[in-house]
């Protein structure tokens, strides 16, 4: 927990200045366009990518860092800046269309207004954070990240401090018992909610929750770092939110509705685990302390730490599997669930091909956009200046024809850098399922440990059963009574007894982790295809859109072109 205590501090360094603080925008305001945001809005006019996290999926760090200088050389340094952009281009453009303005790009398949509470067109429209079909309703919303005090930690006034986050939440859920609650919680929270989620609930697809991200906070701007943690979160907790069963579980309940200090307890470090299983080492070698797991224990993972004797067997036993040739008492033959498996490591495969392939494809369409702005504005730059020092009616019309397709390169950049705004959202969705397959392999490790669990205890439990049979043999070939020997017996079937409590506690627990992992691969499969096809319909949908809107530009340019030659020359054989 250490970690995510230094986070909390950096992230609070960052934060900070107060007027940064103030100038952090917390809630949306009205948008200028009908369907873009308003940080979306100023992007497509200046030619910048939307950028949610502080690197966006779709760009690399070196594809974003070239289009950023790229995009500084042309746009800001240059005297063709952003800013002087959209003056100039207020001055030769007029604004978007009617026709223009209420082409909407495809959101997805939801209803006209809301999806369970949720605004549809929304950001988190995929399945990965989207609400079940259900009439429950569960929204989670991160506003106002506000720098808090750590008290009794630090010697230095002022050296311990913090970042917390107002998280609001509302629900039809009968578990919750109320429809409108807020807290404020600090990352280190959020770092206690999914450990605790990781141990509760083995086996489901627990989304991964957002990384503490240490060297980005110190590269980027302190209010641009706080603004992507606070959509991380709220994205993570939405998506906690969708999942049928994690949004009903008791951890989560807590972390939204308890005010004050949250009450589950986090997790121990790695190092301390691994301290006091050496500590209680000794004792159980020398018999002090008992070295046979518990029932209540077998069905939790022993990579904890606290009992390395246990973790040493399993380690011993995954060694056995792989190269000692002796098959185990109990192995995994579900052949559609590996059958399955091995599908799904060859589509993360596909998925990080396919990803690599939208970048380059995003990054082709910026450069287009960017290009296309230039030129526009290089060709009205030609125009006034023609029209300035034109002598002839000829140059007259020359500069108006220049201005004319100047203006029409102008309103085909917006569309590109529009298209391309649209663009990353719906291909965005590749990016989300990479990263969501971390999910998955979490999942998968823990069916495989809990069937390692199963072997090393029927391991154990075969080990005694023969010292117990060979004691027995012993035992009848000599007359008398050996009370030391009756007293092993004894004491190895007690051992026996309990060995056989812990591998039935296993094999249940094995069990309930195949089943859910059963369930959640279903319900992957079943979101994924709804998607993809999501993201398909509205990716063609938005190319298609957006090119007959430039055709419509080139269009009019020509038809009006055709129009002015044949003003021009009907008024040069009048004058004659």
């Amino acid at each position: 927990m250490m970690g995510s205590e230094d986070d909390d501090s950096q992230e609070a360094r960052l934060f900070t200045s107060t007027d940064a603080m103030e100038s952090l925008v917390l809630d949306q305001t009205p948008m200028p366009h009908p369907f873009l945001s308003n940080s979306d809005y100023r992007i497509a006019m200046s030619g910048s990518m939307p950028l949610n996290e502080s690197h966006h999926p779709l760009i690399s760090s070196t594809s974003q860092k070239s289009l950023r200088d790229s995009f500084r050389k042309g746009f800001q340094d240059s005297p063709n800046s952003s800013s002087r952009q959209s003056l100039r281009e207020a001055d030769f453009v007029e604004p978007p269309s009617y026709a223009d303005a209420i082409f909407t790009p495809y959101m997805g398949d939801a209803s006209p207004e809301h999806e369970n509470g949720r605004e549809v067109g929304s950001s988190s429209s995929s399945s990965l954070h989207s609400f079940p079909t259900d009439t429950d309703t569960l929204v989670i919303k991160v506003t106002q990240p506000q720098k808090s005090q750590e008290l009794g930690t630090s010697l230095v006034p002022g050296g311990r401090s913090y970042v917390t986050y107002l998280i609001t939440t509302r629900t039809n859920i009968a578990e919750y018992k109320g429809t409108d609650f807020s807290v404020r919680r600090r990352f280190r929270d959020v770092v206690t909610l999914a450990d605790r989620l990781a141990d509760a609930y083995r086996g489901y697809f627990i989304p991964p929750r957002p990384d503490k991200r240490i060297v980005e906070s110190q590269v980027m701007q302190k209010v641009e770092f706080i603004e992507q943690r606070r959509l991380a979160l709220e994205k993570y907790l939405s998506r906690l939110a969708a999942h049928p069963v994690l949004r009903r579980s008791n951890e989560l309940r807590l972390f939204l509705q308890f005010q004050g200090k949250l009450p589950l307890t986090p997790n121990t470090d790695m190092a301390s685990r691994m301290l006091d299983g050496a500590v209680n080492l000794p004792r159980q070698l020398f018999g002090d302390s008992s070295a046979v797991v518990p029932p209540q224990e077998a069905s939790q993972p022993a990579k904890g730490g606290r009992d390395l004797v246990r973790l040493f067997k399993e380690l011993k036993q995954s060694v056995t599997n792989e190269w000692g040739g002796v098959k185990p008492a109990v192995v995994d033959e579900d052949r559609a669930f590996l059958e399955k498996k091995e599908k799904l490591q060859d589509f993360q495969r596909q998925l990080g091909d396919a990803s690599q392939q939208a970048e380059t494809l995003v990054k082709a369409q910026q450069e287009v956009g960017e290009v296309m702005g230039e030129l526009g504005l290089a060709l009205i730059k030609i125009a006034k200046f023609e029209s300035e020092e034109a002598m002839t009616n000829t140059q007259r019309v020359h500069a108006n024809d220049t201005k004319r397709i100047g203006t029409a390169t102008i309103k085909a950049s917006r569309f590109y850098r529009e298209a391309n705004v649209q663009s990353v959202k719906h291909l965005d969705q590749l990016h989300e399922y990479l990263g969501f397959m971390e999910a998955l392999h979490a999942a998968y490790a823990d069916r495989s440990n809990a069937l390692l669990t199963v072997q090393t205890l029927m391991a154990d439990l075969e080990a005694n059963k023969l010292k117990v049979e060979k004691l027995n043999q012993a035992a009848s070939k000599f007359f008398g009574v050996d009370k030391n020997r009756n007293r092993k017996i004894e004491e190895l079937n007690e051992v026996v007894k309990v060995n056989e409590e812990a591998r039935d506690c296993s094999q249940q627990e094995y069990d309930r982790i195949k089943e859910r992992n059963r369930t959640e691969l279903e319900r992957f499969e079943k979101d994924r295809r709804k998607d993809f096809l999501n993201m398909i319909r509205g990716f063609v949908m938005t190319q298609v859109g957006y090119a007959e809107k430039i055709s419509n530009v080139w269009t009019s340019v020509a038809e009006e072109s055709v129009t002015g030659l044949f003003t021009s020359s009907s008024g040069s054989s009048t004058s004659n």
